[in-house]
């Protein structure tokens, strides 16, 4: 009898070790990934990336980034809400496939509000008017000067039809009182070869891509689409003092999960990812990119989602954008 109550006890005990940790603190037993609805190399990658290893490290098991590319993100943010919501498949999502979407796509695979589980923001950044170094434009008031002379000459490039570039740019366009020519890529990599190549004239291209291309020297930096200047770029203006007073394009990022998943669950990832955000060599990467506002709880990602929905169903609307 106590042979076998030994036994026993030494089998559960051996049963206990055999639990990944990871499950033990009340998260998915297995490898988790985060799927990215772009190519590698732009800011929805690079944010990915930045916050997955540190999780990786956290939660000692493997967490990837798995790129599914194209239509601006729609097709990640599908395949990731037909997924398990047992928290092994996550989606780094953006504005473009969880705000700008659902006001384009009238066969849309996915209802935001019903479809996925908010997780945390993980920051808000500006876009960047960029151009190349050949480009005669040096303000914004240059631009806007091009495009009266040219209606609907001037290119601008864009991630894909849809993504916060192109939505930057139709705002600008209301706001502004001109034309310009919208080119979609399959991602912001392709789109910046192609800039930095004359191909294109301009993007308001994210903060988190196109700073390493103008820290290089191969882009120029005109003008920024937050309300108030990055502190990573000081001395480019934004859009709003520019003479467009409350114009605000801001690019986002943040994780979420397929609908359903686990509260406890998502109260630990969201606990632990605040906890990411706070690490010093973390926070000092993002700033670098101009990502600021991120983190707090899941509710609050909830309410900004719900908020940017209704700000870019107005521009659609008003616009006319059709993809």
């Amino acid at each position: 009898m106590l042979r076998r109550t030994f036994l026993t006890a030494t089998a559960a005990g051996a049963a206990t070790l055999a639990v990944p940790r990871a499950f033990a603190q009340g998260l998915p037993a297995g490898p988790i990934r985060i799927v990215v609805g772009f190519p590698p190399g732009g800011g929805t990658d690079v944010m990915a990336r930045v916050i997955a290893n540190k999780l990786g490290e956290m939660w000692h098991t493997s967490v990837i980034v798995e790129n599914r590319a194209g239509a601006a993100g729609v097709i990640a943010a599908e395949y990731t809400a037909k997924q398990p919501a047992d928290g092994t498949t996550l989606l780094m999502t953006n504005i473009s496939n969880h705000a700008i979407a659902p006001s384009l796509y009238p066969r849309l695979g996915y209802v935001v509000e019903r479809d996925f589980t908010p997780i945390m923001l993980v920051g808000v950044t500006p876009n960047l008017l960029i151009c190349g170094t050949r480009e005669g434009a040096r303000t914004l008031k240059d631009v806007v000067d091009q495009c009266r002379q040219r209606p609907g000459k001037i290119t601008f490039g864009s991630s894909g039809a849809g993504a916060a570039q192109h939505l930057a740019l139709e705002l600008f366009k209301l706001r502004a009182g001109v034309d310009a020519l919208h080119v979609p890529y399959r991602g912001s990599a392709p789109m910046l070869t192609d800039l930095i190549g004359g191909q294109i004239d301009f993007s308001f291209e994210t903060m988190t891509s196109a700073t390493p291309q103008i820290q290089g020297g191969k882009l120029m930096a005109i003008a920024q689409t937050r309300p108030a200047r990055a502190r990573t770029f000081p001395n480019v203006p934004t859009v709003a003092e520019s003479g467009f007073p409350g114009f605000d394009a801001s690019t986002w990022y943040g994780l979420v999960g397929p609908a359903r998943m686990p509260a406890a669950m998502v109260q630990k990832m969201n606990a632990d990812m605040n906890r990411v955000l706070a690490m010093p060599e973390v926070a000092d990467k993002l700033a670098s990119y101009g990502a600021e506002d991120g983190g707090g709880s899941a509710d609050r990602f909830a309410s900004f989602i719900s908020a940017e929905t209704a700000k870019w169903a107005k521009v659609v609307k008003e616009a006319h954008v059709k993809v």
